[in-house]
């Protein structure tokens, strides 16, 4: 379960073998959620609101990046760190 990115208290992971559609998980404090890559749809969990949004502009910041690091993990690959968005 790869770590892609930390920042103000949000792990951004994506976890080997995981289901499809592309998405990431974020996590901050006992909270987790799902975020869809491509639509930015948040599913399987809450966030706090202030939290939701930092992660739906991280993952939109980051589109290529995290759909990069998605198709890298399928291949059983490291994908590396993604920069925070501060």
């Amino acid at each position: 379960m790869p770590e892609l990115c930390r920042f103000r208290g949000i792990r951004i992971i994506i976890r080997f073998n995981d289901h499809p559609p592309p998405h990431i998980h974020a996590k901050h404090g006992d909270s987790e959620a799902s975020v869809d890559i491509a639509t930015l749809e948040v599913s399987d969990g809450e966030l706090p609101v202030r939290i939701e949004r930092r992660v739906i502009a991280f993952v939109q910041s980051h589109q290529r990046e995290l759909q990069d690091a998605w198709d890298l993990i399928e291949q059983g690959q490291n994908p590396g760190k993604i920069e925070p968005l501060d």
